[in-house]
């Protein structure tokens, strides 16, 4: 049996389903799976637009059925050569009656199998990516960014690139990664706000879609060490401007899915999934705190939230929920206090409801070169490492604030997923770089 590459007009599985029985069509695809039943064996063929089953026959194809019947195994690729024709107990109520099948690459043993192990799926993320269930993240993930970016788009923001390099910390130096930069040491983002700020003095509404880094050494199931960041800033924005914000944009994303990904949703068991229409709920941290408290979990005022007391809080409402009003010692320097209470900031986080939790971190920026000033010595962080960020409040400063949120985390709700780890193609954690 001839191997290689084989010159067709290739025809894709879904275009099978769209033309007239009796026609004919090529394809080539991968074996979704292989059924041998004496003289007729079914291939379910697979590529990046469906399955269609191919039905191949002895007395038609003669010794090449034989081979192929010996020859065949899952994720074999193939050229398949036949003719449609109806059938309602094929799926999608047509199949294509071969007429010739020809080897691409073979396959032997394909190790991702039923009940099988996370560690496996994860060590053989390679191989695991070809199944519906990944396949179907995937696909949302790519619905994600491009509603995003339509939103963004009607709104009249400015995307932008920010590096990737970095010199200073926007959320904590333990978090940071160290590399070395021609004899000396930088480090990865870990957000682009610093330079989003930047750029909101020459287009007010920016925003960036890029991957950040942080070096947490959490295992819980909301953390990657690598992970992908939508990040917006607006001139002349407060607080209460960029939840509305926050939460337009969640819904348009969300909304998109909806009517983009029936079938991605549908495979991942949450058809009945449905957007948060805005307004969402807004409570204050020190309401939250007592809520935690209340069902069991001790929480001090000044303290962050952790994992359970997020569960908590995201359980006890239908809809996202901003917690506003975080304590000074909770937030990094840059939020801006409250004028009518300096002890907290004017700043929340977003957390998606079913106990996914965080979901975005926004509020108002400190616009004031004295006030940044102080708060940068009062953190114990060297003015210097930050100059050409203090910079920004020299000439023309505005008020103005952000937010980001989390692509993986968004996923991870809308998916209702397991764990974070599955709503990205190759996950980063503390425990793995591989593949």
């Amino acid at each position: 049996m001839g191997r290689g590459w084989i010159e067709i007009k290739k025809t894709y599985v879904r275009d099978v389903f769209n033309v007239d029985a009796g026609c004919e069509a090529e394809l080539l695809g991968w074996v979704d799976s292989f059924r041998v039943h004496g003289g007729v064996s079914f291939i379910f063929l697979r590529d990046s637009t469906g399955l269609i089953q191919v039905t191949l026959r002895k007395n038609e194809m003669g010794p090449l059925y034989d081979e192929l019947v010996r020859i065949l195994d899952r994720e074999a690729s193939i050229y398949v050569r036949g003719v449609v024709r109806l059938d309602e107990r094929a799926p999608g109520g047509r199949e294509l009656v071969a007429r010739d099948v020809r080897v691409i690459g073979a396959s032997k043993d394909f190790p991702i199998r039923k009940n099988v192990g996370p560690r496996f799926l994860l060590d053989n993320r390679h191989l695991y990516l070809r199944r519906p269930k990944p396949q179907a993240i995937l696909r949302l993930r790519e619905m994600v960014f491009k509603a995003a970016r339509e939103w963004f788009g009607q709104e009249g923001y400015v995307e932008v690139q920010a590096p990737i390099f970095i010199t200073a910390a926007v959320e904590g130096g333990a978090t940071l990664f160290p590399v070395k930069y021609f004899g000396r040491t930088a480090y990865l983002s870990q957000s682009t706000q610093f330079y989003l700020e930047a750029a909101i003095y020459a287009f007010e509404k920016v925003y960036s879609i890029q991957p950040c880094f942080r070096a947490e050494k959490s295992r819980t199931r909301k953390h990657l060490t690598e992970f992908w960041h939508i990040e917006a800033e607006v001139a002349f924005a407060t607080h209460d401007d960029i939840m509305k914000v926050e939460e337009e944009l969640l819904y348009h994303i969300t909304s998109r899915l909806v009517e983009w990904g029936r079938k991605e949703l549908r495979i991942l068991g949450r058809e009945d999934f449905k957007p948060p229409e805005p307004p969402y709920p807004r409570i204050k941290y020190d309401e939250a705190v007592e809520l935690v408290n209340s069902k069991g979990v001790r929480m001090e005022w000044g303290e962050d939230f952790g994992a359970e007391a997020e569960r908590i809080i995201s359980t006890s409402f239908e809809k996202p929920v901003f917690i506003t009003g975080f304590p000074l010692e909770t937030r990094a320097f840059y939020h801006m206090p409250d004028p009518d209470n300096p002890g907290v900031t004017l700043s929340s986080d977003l957390y998606a409801p079913e106990g996914m939790g965080e979901l975005t971190t926004g509020g108002q920026r400190i616009h004031q070169l004295d006030l940044l000033l102080r708060r940068i010595k009062e953190e114990g962080l060297n003015v210097e490492d930050y100059k050409w960020y203090v910079d920004l409040r020299k000439y023309g400063s505005v008020p103005h604030s952000g937010f980001g949120l989390g692509v993986e985390r968004l996923l991870r709700w809308v998916g209702k997923l397991e764990h974070i780890r599955e709503a990205t193609m190759f996950p980063r954690t503390p425990a793995r770089v591989y593949p």
